[in-house]
């Protein structure tokens, strides 16, 4: 499957403001988000491995990471994958104004759109902690639809490699579903080498990689 953003010509693609858990083709399909990056040292690592593959995935971005690393920003989106909002700072929104939030999801679109050159596809909130209002601001300013997770590998906790592979694995949910893991926010090595276990898993099982539902 091809990227979804389209190039950034003044229009955005329709979304809605349900946040989504599934993938776009349902079945035996699973669709890997990493979230909290872009990350200097497990980003380029999580690239690599999933070049080796040919698997596409989505990347939930932060802003101030953009900042600090907009060439890691223009590899995510040349080597194929989705690009995600995740705001500017990783605030809890329900916990800010409506005018910050709007900052926090705005400003954060405005940024990767100028540092790739194309839309956005997906808006997460930190935490999975939604506001009616920044949903609908993704969705409506952005054309961003708002994606959540079926499966959560707990991986920011750092439990282990074996830990994130059995969260995935176990989980009957993993079917047709997103996956929840971080190639930013900390020490991003289990999960670097929890994904290397997968993918063949994953793949010898019958499983194909998709992106999140799009509405």
């Amino acid at each position: 499957m091809g990227q979804r953003s389209l190039v950034n010509n003044g229009s955005t693609p329709a979304a809605t403001s349900e946040v989504v858990t599934t993938t776009e083709d349902g079945g035996m399909t699973v669709a890997f988000t990493f979230d909290d990056g872009p990350h200097p040292t497990y980003t380029p690592q999580m690239l690599d491995l999933l070049a080796r593959y040919g698997i596409q995935a989505t990347f939930c971005l932060i802003g101030e990471q953009v900042q600090a690393y907009p060439d890691l920003v223009r590899r995510i989106d040349a080597e194929g994958h989705e690009l995600g909002d995740h705001t500017m700072t990783h605030p809890d929104l329900t916990t800010i104004s409506d005018e910050a939030g709007y900052a926090e999801v705005m400003d954060t679109y405005s940024l990767i759109v100028n540092t790739t050159g194309r839309d956005i596809a997906y808006f997460r909130a930190p935490y999975g902690h939604w506001t009616e209002y920044t949903n609908t601001v993704a969705a409506v300013q952005g054309g961003m639809q708002p994606i959540g997770w079926a499966v959560d590998t707990n991986d920011w906790q750092r439990p282990g490699v074996q830990a994130i592979v059995d969260a995935v694995r176990n989980d009957p949910a993993t079917q047709g579903g997103i996956v929840l893991m971080h190639d930013g926010g900390g020490d991003r090595s289990q999960t670097v080498e929890a994904v290397n276990q997968l993918i063949p898993y994953l793949l010898d099982q019958g499983y194909t990689f998709d992106l999140p539902l799009y509405k």
